[in-house]
């Protein structure tokens, strides 16, 4: 009789997610630029690990929309096309925007969510935490704001748009180094809806995701 659970593989799965993270960091970081090929060979060498190990770590990868795959060319980080940029930050304008004129209904819970992930940004920008870190803190706070709409959906639709601009706005903070000057943006922000001021919030986040487009495309040389 076979011995139950005999096909569990924790150890194979934590050296594909440990190899995965490394190369997030690696592409975050800009060690791997935008078009490179990740070559199953050469990571499995560098990484220390099996091909097999590189193929499944790669396409969670893929997965996140940070690597794509094409027939016959294998897997390369992912390359931010202008028009998709443009289309993202009009949805997040649709999704954000809502939750922003929903502040005085949102719920307390909702409402200290944005505080919260403010907070956790700034505290990531002050420690000099890595682009991948900043990345997160930053769109998490974004995903906040769809929060206060109170619809599980609009906030999954959200999380998509995530995983789909996570790249390009890692590379332009690279670039630019501007992670304060955001921070002290979202902060004014969440000033503007403490002090019960929605239409300047509302205004403020359709100018600040209007020169993010902008700074996106500018930043990272798309036509």
């Amino acid at each position: 009789m076979a011995e139950p659970f005999a096909t569990l593989h924790l150890e194979h799965a934590s050296t594909v997610d440990r190899a995965a993270d490394e190369l997030r960091r690696a592409i975050f970081d800009g060690e791997l630029e935008s078009g490179t090929n990740l070559r199953e060979v050469a990571l499995a060498a560098s990484l220390g690990v099996s091909r097999p190990t590189v193929r499944e770590a790669l396409t969670i990868l893929v997965a996140e929309g940070i690597a794509t795959r094409e027939p016959h060319r294998g897997v390369s980080v992912s390359t931010p096309q202008a028009d998709s940029v443009r289309d993202v930050c009009a949805a997040r304008w649709v999704l954000e925007g809502a939750g922003v004129r929903r502040w005085r209904e949102a719920t307390d819970e909702q409402r200290a969510r944005v505080h919260e992930t403010l907070a956790a940004y700034i505290s990531a920008v002050r420690r000099g935490a890595s682009y991948q870190r900043l990345n997160e803190r930053h769109l998490d706070f974004h995903v906040s704001l769809v929060g206060l709409t109170g619809s599980e959906r609009l906030v999954h639709m959200a999380d998509n748009l995530v995983v789909e601009l996570k790249l390009a706005l890692a590379q332009v903070d690279r670039i630019r180094r501007n992670a304060h000057d955001q921070a002290d943006s979202h902060a004014a922000l969440v000033q503007l809806l403490d002090d019960d001021d929605i239409d300047g919030a509302s205004e403020f986040l359709r100018r600040h995701l209007a020169d993010a487009e902008v700074a996106i495309i500018e930043a990272l040389g798309l036509a």
